[in-house]
């Protein structure tokens, strides 16, 4: 039987085992796809040991997206560009192929799923590590007005830009240097919502956004959502849906099959809000 995993920490908190083993199931093939919680300073060694026995590809989570992005032997394009990887697909010769399909399922999501196109409008980025850098190649594909990315380390954001400008118009500074800017989609691509945080917003930053998007999921709103529910943001999403949807590019890679994802990405939010089911 193949043998995929997911590698992060923490990592017990990971939905892929469930998702990928109804894609299984509805494509026919035959796989088990486990957990791996790696060491800080252990990424590598995890791969190579999953690898070693009999493993075919992984999925890579916080916080090895850059390191993953350096072990691989091989890169597809969008991974080269984002210079981060969350899927690895273990070829002949002791190769690594390293891909990323965060982008592609975000845009997915938000375009196809929550029927909001990107063309014109003016996107506001919350990040600037694995999670952001994975896609903004992605976002300025579908040639939005503006990119902006904010982060509480500018410099870090800077080079995001500097990385990216060939590709679109993009904006970078800290948070608060977008105070009272106009923006229709907002996208928090930070780890804040997976410690119940929340990045430091300018308080009037919701007022105009049409969407705001948390890459995370939660059987409940995150208090990136909760605080533009407050400020009357017309429409809210967590990364259920991303999550799904990336993964089927991650399964598309492994198997030749795209699995359908409406139905799971209802069965994600219903596991959500009823784990026990």
């Amino acid at each position: 039987m193949d043998t995929y995993a997911v590698v992060g920490n923490p990592v017990a908190h990971s939905k892929s085992p469930f998702i990928h083993a109804r894609f299984a199931q509805q494509t026919g093939r035959i796989m088990h796809y486990t957990a791996l919680l790696a060491p800080l300073d252990g990424f590598e060694q995890t791969v190579l040991d999953f690898r070693k026995t009999g493993g075919k590809g992984m999925n890579i989570t916080v916080p090895f997206k850059f390191e993953a992005f350096t072990l691989a032997s091989r890169l597809t394009d969008r991974a080269n560009a984002a210079r981060a990887v969350n899927t690895f697909r273990f070829e002949e010769k002791e190769e690594i192929l390293g891909d990323n399909t965060d982008g592609v399922g975000l845009v997915r999501d938000i375009e196809v799923n929550l029927n909001f196109p990107l063309a014109g409008k003016r996107i506001l980025l919350m990040g600037a590590g694995g999670a952001a850098s994975g896609v903004i190649l992605p976002l300025l594909q579908q040639q939005p007005g503006l990119l902006a990315i904010a982060n509480r380390t500018p410099d870090k954001a800077a080079s995001l830009q500097r990385q990216f400008a060939s590709h679109g118009n993009i904006t970078t500074g800290h948070y608060h240097d977008f105070a009272g800017q106009r923006f229709d989609l907002i996208i928090n691509a930070t780890s804040a919502s997976l410690h119940n945080e929340l990045p430091p917003i300018p308080a009037d930053l919701f007022q105009s956004a049409s969407l705001a998007y948390d890459m995370l999921y939660s059987s409940k709103l995150t208090p990136f959502l909760e605080l533009a529910k407050m400020q009357g943001t017309e429409h809210l999403a967590d990364g259920a849906g991303m999550l799904v949807e990336q993964a089927a590019e991650s399964f598309l890679l492994w198997h030749g099959i795209r699995p359908e994802t409406q139905i799971v990405i209802r069965q994600l939010r219903d596991h959500l809000r009823h784990p026990a089911s």
